[in-house]
């Protein structure tokens, strides 16, 4: 019974890493996809808090597709993870 519980405990454990590397991935891909849109359209604007985040909402019409592109996926990513949750 305990080596079960251990198993399972396991098995979770690296479905969480597994999610997180995931996320980290994606977030590296918005980066890159990003950064040109982050240095011209935000380059004043303090990390954290999520004003990162409302600056490219209030710049939505100047952001490249490339960048467009990167937040959409990562975002059908996030609700596919929080669908199978």
């Amino acid at each position: 019974m305990k080596l079960a519980f251990a198993a399972g405990l396991a098995f979770a454990s690296s479905l969480m890493f597994a999610d997180a590397a995931a996320a980290q991935g994606a977030m590296a891909g918005v980066r890159a996809a990003c950064q040109a849109d982050l240095q011209k359209l935000c380059a004043g604007v303090q990390p954290g808090g999520g004003r990162i985040k409302q600056c490219l909402k209030e710049h939505k019409d100047q952001v490249s597709i490339g960048c467009k592109s990167a937040l959409a996926e990562m975002k059908a990513n996030k609700r596919a993870g929080a669908a199978a949750q």
